[in-house]
């Protein structure tokens, strides 16, 4: 039994008074030193618990931004001009927080106390919050879940983050610029020549939309970028990075399978026939690379967009995976939008695909199918309007790829006899659109760079 007067509802949120005047003490001793400490340990206002000290912090960041001395003296005297001395205690009040600090050096261990019971709070505060939804239950269980693990991600991964400076906004940009423009490196790498051209690597938040019919091979060339930024292919320093995928299609060792087999560049249908001691040899050479890839494969069929979300951030959380995949849009449902239609159905689960980018702060390539549309043209050249099921996609999109083989199309024995395959940019939210010829290896289930050799149907050298 609770004793009378310490029920949870008059019980004080944590807090140490001792670091927070500290903090604003360090800052009165050695204002250059410590504001700048402080600032690098991503301190604020809202940091604070004591209001005094909020208001204190406050006018010093001014203060500090503003060039101005900062002391005792300097600070009580901007302060009376900014209306702002009552709020912090008064001049004596500076007075004991400057003497109350012995070693202004231990700011930043300070700081360290500070933000640690702010995060309590913060803790505090979204839990209290999901517990209030609960007992009310006027929204799903399953998004109650979603947005309690979104609450908890954002404090693990960004607890204390400011919208970033301006100022410093503009710098970056600008150094973005100044880049040459075939440096990749704040994207992550397809591993293709063309395609990272045209669009300088896959950017992060970006939505990027594969799109295609049947049997044009949009499996084959995610799982082929996907290998490719895990192995670090024409990617700076050849570093890759972690990547996650969600296969709503296939299993994870049909998945595997297919990438070994491919990697290798072996014919799964020779090997059933007859493995040779070379292409032996070279399916150990691709277990042995493709081992050092982190690849996280996700094979849960019919996925719910919150479901998917959820687990998408788990994946980011435990891993810190840099690209996610998902195979594909059409499979994965969202129950919630179920009874208004397909199409408004699509429509959530496409702004729930491109929330995830921004959220995790990653490129998320997700595959989609194409309408019937392109088979009913004379040269069956897909176009942004035959994304299946919903406008929506082409308008969450960042980037639009259209994949087409066009000898897939021809009849008889000429199907399928020239490799060329074209990605067609059809939308890219940050530069121009425009073709990407490539090559389709059938036999490898592989796509590469175009190359001349490839119009002799002799496969480039990896």
């Amino acid at each position: 039994m609770i004793p009378e007067g310490l029920g949870s509802g008059l019980r004080i949120p944590p807090h140490s008074e001792e670091a927070e005047r500290g903090v604003l003490g360090s800052i009165l001793l050695d204002p250059a030193s410590a504001i700048d400490k402080c600032l690098a340990k991503r301190l604020d206002s809202e940091s604070f618990y004591d209001r005094r000290h909020q208001a204190l912090f406050e006018q010093m960041v001014d203060m500090s931004q503003a060039n101005v001395a900062m002391d005792a003296i300097t600070i009580a005297e901007w302060l009376k001009t900014h209306n702002a001395l009552e709020k912090v205690g008064g001049y004596d009040y500076l007075v004991q927080l400057q003497d109350s600090t012995l070693v202004p050096a231990h700011v930043e261990f300070y700081c360290d106390i500070v933000q640690e019971k702010n995060l309590y709070r913060c803790l505090i505060d979204h839990s209290n919050n999901i517990t209030d939804s609960a007992y009310k239950g006027e929204e799903d269980a399953s998004l109650l879940v979603s947005q309690a693990e979104a609450s908890l991600f954002e404090l693990g991964s960004h607890g204390g983050d400011k919208i970033p400076d301006w100022k410093e906004s503009v710098k970056h940009v600008f150094t973005e610029i100044n880049k040459d423009p075939n440096d990749i490196d704040h994207g992550v790498t397809t591993g293709y020549k063309g395609l990272n051209e045209r669009l300088r690597g896959l950017a992060k938040t970006d939505m990027i939309v594969l799109a295609a019919r049947p049997a044009m091979g949009k499996t084959s060339l995610a799982m082929n970028i996907a290998e490719n930024a895990a192995l670090g292919r024409l990617a700076k320093d050849n570093k890759g990075v972690p990547v996650g995928i969600f296969s709503l299609e296939m299993s994870r060792e049909q998945l595997v399978r297919r990438m070994l087999f491919s990697h290798a560049r072996v014919s799964m249908q020779a090997v059933q026939k007859n493995l040779t001691t070379e292409n032996h040899m070279r399916l150990t050479e691709a277990v042995d690379r493709l081992s050092k890839a982190n690849i996280y494969i996700d094979d849960t069929p019919g996925l719910e967009a919150v479901e998917l979300r959820s687990r998408a951030r788990r994946m980011k959380s435990r891993y810190d995976v840099e690209l996610i995949i998902i195979d594909y849009l059409q499979l994965m449902n969202y129950s919630k939008f179920s009874k208004d239609g397909r199409q408004r159905e699509t429509m959530a689960i496409s702004g729930a695909i491109k929330a995830m980018a921004k959220e995790l702060d990653i490129p998320v390539v997700v595959l989609s199918q194409l309408s019937r549309a392109t088979e009913g043209r004379g040269d069956n050249i897909p176009k942004l309007s035959d994304l299946r099921d919903s406008g929506a996609i082409e308008q969450d999109a960042d980037v639009v790829l259209l994949l087409y083989r066009p000898s897939y199309y021809k009849h008889g024995e000429d199907r399928d006899s020239d490799n060329r395959a074209i990605v067609d940019v059809a939308k890219f939210r940050h530069g121009e659109t425009g073709d990407v010829q490539m090559s389709f290896i059938r036999e490898y289930t592989r796509f590469e760079d175009r190359d001349p050799r490839d119009d002799d149907h002799v496969p480039a050298n990896y």
